[in-house]
């Protein structure tokens, strides 16, 4: 390929995925989770926080309740207490307090394998459940943070202005089959050599061979 050119979109599809599977060809989910509940938990958690942190703050949580039918019966306030760390704990408190109720009573205590069921749930909005569906039921889902959302703007996979329409775009671009493995692998890629401000679309490799001829930083359209 010429270098001085840059890749077209099937090239660019091509290449990341398989400097992807090179990079990271396991990808462990980066919550420590221990089953469907403790996921949906820790996903809820992570809004607007790292991952890093939520794993310190969760083992004290299920220490406190470790299932719905123990968790609807704890305060808000003491959940509050421990996951204040994590930020938005009022919100985050009472959305955990009223999920675990409506699981035991609507759902038989169960974390229900529905996009829609889950998207109903307080606190949960279409990535958390997509994170859910694709890393505890392994079904194929394509979950879309800000952070997918910034490099498939740098990679040339999507113009779209919200992470909506940068989904619908990869889901196009990518087999199916290789959804849940490639959404990790994205993250991975970008918290180790395409971060926001480590990279400006012509700084990591990535970037650097999908766009060789890119003479100015990407401009990104926020979600």
């Amino acid at each position: 390929m010429n270098e001085s050119k840059n890749l077209s979109k099937p090239e660019r599809v091509h290449y990341i995925q398989q400097t992807l599977n090179e990079l990271y060809p396991e990808t462990p989910v980066p919550l420590d989770h221990f089953d469907a509940y403790s996921l949906l938990v820790a996903v809820l958690l992570s809004a607007q926080c790292t991952d890093a942190r939520v794993n310190q703050i969760t083992p004290a949580l299920w220490q406190l309740a470790d299932n719905p039918y123990d968790m609807a019966k704890v305060a808000v306030e003491d959940i509050k207490a421990i996951i204040r760390p994590c930020g938005l704990s009022p919100q985050k408190s009472k959305a955990i307090s009223v999920l675990s109720q409506r699981l035991v009573n609507e759902f038989d205590g169960q974390v229900p394998a529905d996009m829609a069921a889950l998207e109903s749930l307080p606190g949960v909005g279409h990535k958390t459940a997509s994170v859910v569906m694709a890393q505890a039921f392994d079904v194929p889902a394509f979950p879309v943070d800000t952070h997918i959302h910034r490099l498939a703007q740098r990679w040339g996979l999507t113009s779209g202005k919200n992470v909506v329409q940068t989904e619908k775009d990869l889901k196009r671009l990518f087999p199916q089959e290789h959804w849940n493995k490639l959404h990790l692998q994205i993250i991975f890629y970008g918290r180790e050599h395409c971060s926001a401000r480590g990279c400006d679309g012509r700084v990591c490799g990535i970037c650097r061979t999908c766009y060789p001829a890119r003479k100015h930083p990407k401009k990104l359209h926020k979600p």
